[in-house]
């Protein structure tokens, strides 16, 4: 380990470790951790850096941005990480007058393609983690291992090193899982709100920052109705309550959960139920 000062880079101690040793008395050929580091407190900015090896970087602290190619502009907040790849261009770093804890690893070999292909899926995005005391443990021990100079656990560091990102990708799914759940239920619960009006899909849609594509499949996969089915079978179900316990008429009952013909909407309740609207709740009102 290197350990030294550069306010060009940080006010606060750089720790880099760059492994001297035999790569050739390592055993796993095709992944190799080449060097790795802490830059605590970093206030330098890059811009079109390019990189011939692929390198980690994960973000315990701060803020900043991170560009690839010219693209969007992304936010990189405590909790991010991303990616540093050849055959392209990064601007990125702290805002200005800000600063970021980082933490990186640089690594070689063609077990990368292998992620590429199977689970490290869009490496030009800044993805999310939690970076708990464990996770930090772990970056810790890597350094460790690479910093001690022999072949078998700078192995170890390579290995733990792929563990590590896929249960960063992982955790990142485990996110994506749950608030694509809280989404649904979001959908759901406003479309059981929505059962006195006319309900446009373009307008709810707008309302959850998403796509009326994404509205009807979110709606079909939950519920296996599409859209229009699904609403039809709520009022439909709100129907048969208020027909059994209020004294409206079928006409209004219809008109209160938005079906101005009244002919229409006993069609629809009889489709569904199998019986009309003035039978049901002879029937069962009994």
């Amino acid at each position: 380990m290197t350990k030294y000062m550069d306010y060009m880079i940080s006010s606060h101690p750089i720790r880099v470790f760059n492994p001297r040793m035999d790569s050739s008395k390592q055993k796993i050929k095709s992944l190799a951790v080449i060097n790795a580091g802490h830059l605590p407190g970093r206030t330098m900015q890059r811009a079109s850096a390019e990189f011939h090896d692929w390198a980690f970087v994960m973000i315990t602290g701060g803020s900043g941005y991170y560009q690839v190619n010219g693209g969007e502009i992304q936010r990189v907040e405590a909790g991010s990480w991303f990616c540093l790849f050849p055959g392209a261009s990064f601007n990125y770093g702290p805002y200005k007058e800000g600063y970021w804890d980082e933490y990186y690893f640089t690594v070689d070999g063609y077990r990368v393609q292998e992620w590429l292909a199977h689970w490290l899926l869009y490496p030009e995005l800044v993805k999310s983690a939690a970076f708990d005391d464990s996770l930090i443990h772990r970056m810790e021990m890597m350094f460790m291992l690479i910093d001690s100079g022999v072949p078998s656990n700078m192995d170890r560091a390579a290995l733990m090193l792929e563990s590590f990102l896929y249960d960063l990708v992982s955790q990142s799914d485990r996110i994506e899982m749950n608030n694509q759940g809280s989404l649904v239920l979001k959908v759901i619960d406003d479309l059981s709100q929505s059962l006195d009006k006319q309900v446009d899909p373009y307008d709810m849609a707008l309302r959850h920052h998403i796509s009326v594509s994404t509205l009807r499949r979110i709606v079909h996969d939950y519920t296996g109705y599409p859209l229009n089915e699904f609403l039809h079978r709520l009022k439909v179900a709100e129907a048969k309550n208020i027909l059994l316990n209020t004294e409206m008429t079928v006409k209004e009952v219809g008109e209160a959960l938005g079906y101005k013909d009244s002919f229409y909407f006993s069609r629809v309740f009889k489709r569904i139920t199998g019986i009309s609207p003035k039978t049901y709740r002879d029937r069962v009102g009994q």
